[in-house]
């Protein structure tokens, strides 16, 4: 059995740590009192072997209050480490440990809960077990990403959530030629309702996303958004326009780097003298833009990863099981028309190399590919829930076997991948 030693704890007359064995993780709990009662297992020897289940990540945040996600408001910079898989947090914990970042660990889209077929309970408990396991104590956020319906709000609320990101894109008008009003009137009024029904007054942060259109956010619509819901008393922690170029999944940003420059600049302005950050979606990745991000901001933006995630994951796939990567690589490509209905990429199938014609070795380059790697990047909720003709799930049993297996090199690909986005971003240590 080994024991994840930054997560051992005392709780009165109980001792408590995440331990993990050939098969699974488990919290154990030895002694008695309040902890042992209210966490549910069985007795294995002197501990009390507990699932990391729901339930029992619930039970954890009433005893540990440092389980608990909070709000991120008045903190500078701002990182959404978006987890599809409920593995990646952990790594996450320990790249930024001494960096001056505050993460946003739960961070999921009714979308992605959809693909993947978890729920907004199982998504926060993950991160719970994250914080635990690693003794964290800074504080991280948990990001109802792009709702968009009252019920939406009112479900990541009653889990728990601290940070609303409220899509306002089915009320925008695309509108040739016309005023920001006629645009973005209806945006402004919807925003303003689900701030004063679900937000004024409580305990969540209020994130506006006005970036899933299909043209660029202008500098004037921007700023009459802003000045509209300032003028309703609608408090902003954080915007998301749409930027100027092409912000892809899974890639490095596309178009024309001076031009964004100036754009973001503007865009950063605003958010300045309007009181809020500004938030920057589908942030995997853009490593060309980052350095403008940060100096525009003064590092005060929130910036949100999360495929990138997934995509680090399967890198460990391809290095640790090559026969089961070229497995799912093939099935990826049979689905990828089908997966294209929900992401806006430009990959061209007949650019990825073969994978019979590669070594096992050569597999993990595929992850340098862009059009491999938007390719994985879209299919993972096909991946993951691929079935066979017995209705055993194809893939993802062996998936989360292996990836538990090597919870070290997973932790190592992302401490790589996302701490190249901090160095870009100038986020620095702490004791610097």
């Amino acid at each position: 059995m080994n024991i994840y030693p930054n997560s051992k704890i005392k709780h009165n007359d109980a001792e408590l740590y995440i331990a993990r064995d050939a098969t699974e993780k488990f919290l154990a709990v030895r002694g008695t009192g309040e902890a042992y009662e209210a966490l549910q297992g069985g007795t294995a020897g002197e501990i009390k072997r507990c699932p990391l289940s729901n339930r029992n990540a619930k039970a954890l945040r009433e005893l540990f209050p440092f389980t608990n996600p909070s709000r991120h408001k008045g903190r500078p910079f701002t990182l959404g480490l978006g987890d599809r898989l409920g593995t990646a947090s952990p790594g996450h914990l320990r790249l930024i440990r001494d960096a001056d970042v505050f993460p946003v660990l739960a961070q999921q889209s009714i979308r992605e809960l959809n693909l993947t077929g978890r729920t907004y309970d199982d998504v926060l408990s993950a991160a719970v077990w994250a914080v635990f396991q690693e003794g964290w104590r800074k504080g991280y956020g948990a990001d109802g990403d792009h709702l968009k319906t009252p019920e939406e709000v009112q479900m990541a609320l009653d889990c728990g959530f601290t940070m609303i990101t409220l899509d306002c894109s089915e009320h925008i008008r695309a509108v040739e030629g016309g005023a920001p009003e006629e645009i973005y009137g209806a945006a402004v009024r919807y925003a303003a309702y689900i701030y004063n029904r679900f937000l004024r007054g409580g305990e969540a942060d209020f994130e506006l996303s006005i970036d899933e259109t299909s043209f660029t956010t202008s500098p004037e619509a921007h700023r009459y958004v802003a000045a509209e819901l300032k003028k309703a008393g609608v408090e902003l922690v954080s915007l998301a326009p749409r930027f100027i170029g092409e912000f892809q999944k899974g890639i490095d940003y596309r178009g024309d780097v001076r031009e964004f420059e100036r754009e973001f600049a503007a865009h950063a302005e605003i958010a300045r003298e309007m009181g809020y950050k500004l938030s920057v979606h589908s942030g995997s990745d853009k490593f060309s833009v980052f350095p403008i991000v940060f100096e525009k901001t003064g590092g005060n933006v929130h910036l949100k990863t999360a495929g990138t995630n997934w995509l680090e994951a399967m890198r460990v796939i391809a290095q640790a099981d090559p026969s089961l990567y070229r497995q799912i690589h093939r099935y990826a490509l049979d689905v990828f028309e089908e997966a294209r209905k929900y992401y806006h990429v430009s990959a061209q199938l007949e650019r990825i190399p073969h994978v019979s014609e590669l070594k096992d070795e050569e597999l993990p380059n595929l992850f340098e590919n862009n059009d491999a790697r938007q390719l994985i990047h879209i299919t993972y909720g096909l991946i993951l829930n691929a079935k066979n003709s017995d209705n055993t799930f194809r893939f993802k049993n062996k998936l989360y076997q292996i990836w538990r297996q090597h919870e070290d090199l997973y932790g190592q690909a992302l401490a790589q991948h996302i701490g190249k986005h901090l160095d870009l971003l100038g986020v620095k240590k702490i004791d610097s």
